[in-house]
């Protein structure tokens, strides 16, 4: 192979190493993580409470008694072909209204091989266009609309469906990279990160850098940026209103907090796909390769992990009062407009400098042409915009206060797909329940409190990341815009 069409097949720079502990850590996030949202959906349920009464006295906790108050489906119960075959219908509708929809027509960023890949952006009327005919629904049919039973119903089936799509897709994509040519007129090019030649690691963090299928009726789809913001994203704000829904039906209100967690994280999906073209600057576009990584990230652990405080509501719902709701929207409030208003000057710079309202910004500019912000919102941090995202995460979970409940009722646990907070009958007789916190206080904030720690972990380690691919781009130039801009997320802090 000869050198330009080895080019034209890898990055400018050679692959860089091993992320995320190596092989080794690949394997254990691939299949780990994908055991959390299970256990995040029978530790924290309807039947028994929020942690399984079990969970709080380990001493005393045996596997029967485990999977009776966990309501145990078993392994074949994990999973069921109806609702995988509705789940990839609901795929199909996203990529219906993908090509079906107008959009505005974008040019990505240059490839090290010199091409730009072209890209249609439309995933904020799509997901209006199907948000606007589940509320028509809602408004027709209440709280029964079979959406919002379907997903209450059907959770743990939901979970197992998306998992089996993120691994087969990460699997044809790490099948199909292979295919890549030199010198290939369809700009396909290896993620400088993606080809180690380890099987494990490589199918994890993603072979091929924005790998694209050409459908019928539907033709070509850019499979990374199909999933980056449609599915998985508007799935979560589905989640989030299938809760909404069912704690009204279960207890005849939709609770202050309940309101707050569905706006702040519809605001934010929302936001994200309004400004859909700006994810062509991000690390996970420009960088990253389509793997396990991001397709287990983008389709299962995005809403079902993140909707996690909205389902705890749905069962225990917590009554903020007008002090509570003025101190969680001042949180949110103020973390959205360091997000926003960071990420729109950054945009608008790389965008157009000339624009007059960021004309004025002082920066550097590297040997390789780049130009690095040294003042505004970059002045102050080089990562401002995962502060305000970190903040934002805090309003998602204080809605719940001091969470944590127990399900008192009056006969056994029921069976699986039957829950006290339904009515259902259990040995003909009616289930008597009433939700408590009791000795369970406190002890739910495992869970609704989870994403906080781990959004923290998550921000801290992409910005570890960037700062090696920064490192490795600019060299010395990054060695001296780092004293120039000393703090990476939080001023004074870190």
């Amino acid at each position: 192979m000869s050198k330009s069409e080895r080019k034209s097949v890898l990055p400018a720079a050679p692959s860089h190493g091993y992320e995320f502990g190596g092989p080794i850590g690949a394997f254990a996030t691939s299949f780990g993580l994908p055991l959390v949202c299970y256990l995040a959906s029978f530790l924290c349920n309807d039947i028994t409470g929020c942690p399984v009464p079990s969970a709080l006295h380990p001493s005393s906790l045996t596997l029967e008694k485990l999977k009776q108050e966990t309501g145990w489906p078993g392994v074949v119960g994990l999973g069921s072909f109806k609702v995988t075959g509705y789940v990839l219908a609901y795929y199909f509708l996203s990529l219906v209204l993908q090509t079906a929809l107008p959009g505005v027509e974008r040019d990505g960023l240059k490839l090290a091989s010199g091409g730009r890949l072209k890209y249609k952006f439309n995933a904020f009327n799509s997901a209006m266009s199907t948000v606007a005919v589940t509320l028509a629904g809602t408004v027709i049919q209440g709280p029964d609309f079979p959406l919002w039973t379907f997903i209450w119903d059907n959770y743990t089936q939901l979970i197992t469906a998306n998992l089996g799509i993120a691994f087969a897709l990460a699997t044809f994509v790490y099948v199909k990279s292979f295919s890549v040519k030199p010198g290939n007129s369809d700009q396909r090019e290896l993620a400088a990160g993606g080809h180690s030649g380890n099987l494990i690691y490589d199918w994890f963090i993603g072979r091929e850098l924005n790998p694209r299928v050409t459908l019928p009726l539907f033709g070509e789809i850019d499979i990374k940026v199909f999933c980056e913001l449609r599915p998985g994203m508007l799935g979560w704000v589905l989640l989030d209103l299938a809760f909404m829904t069912h704690q009204y039906k279960v207890h005849g209100i939709v609770s202050d907090s309940m309101i707050l967690i569905t706006v702040f994280q519809s605001l934010y999906v929302f936001d994200a796909l309004w400004m859909e073209p700006a994810m062509l600057t991000t690390m996970d576009i420009t960088t990253d390769g389509f793997g396990f990584m991001l397709a287990f990230g983008d389709l299962a652990w995005l809403p079902f992990i993140y909707s996690l405080q909205a389902r705890y509501l749905a069962v225990y719902p917590v009554h903020l009062g007008i002090f509570g709701i003025l101190g969680i929207l001042a949180v949110q409030g103020f973390g959205y407009y360091i997000f926003r208003s960071s990420n729109n000057e950054k945009n608008r710079f790389r965008t157009n400098p000339d624009d007059p309202k960021v004309a004025y910004l002082k920066y550097m500019e590297t040997a390789s042409g780049s130009k690095l912000l040294i003042s505004g919102w970059w002045g102050t941090a080089r990562h401002i915009n995962y502060l305000g995202d970190w903040i934002m995460a805090w309003s998602y979970c204080l809605p719940t206060g001091i969470a944590g409940y127990l399900i008192q009722q009056s006969s056994p646990a029921p069976t699986s797909g039957q829950s006290p907070l339904d009515g259902s009958f259990v040995g003909g007789t009616l289930v008597g329940m009433e939700v408590v916190q009791g000795e369970a206080r406190g002890w739910g904030m495992a869970v609704t409190y989870f994403y906080v720690l781990y959004f923290a972990i998550l921000l801290i380690h992409r910005e570890m990341r960037d700062e090696e691919k920064c490192m490795r781009k600019y060299g010395t130039d990054w060695e001296e815009y780092r004293k120039k801009v000393p703090w990476r997320i939080l001023p004074g802090v870190y």
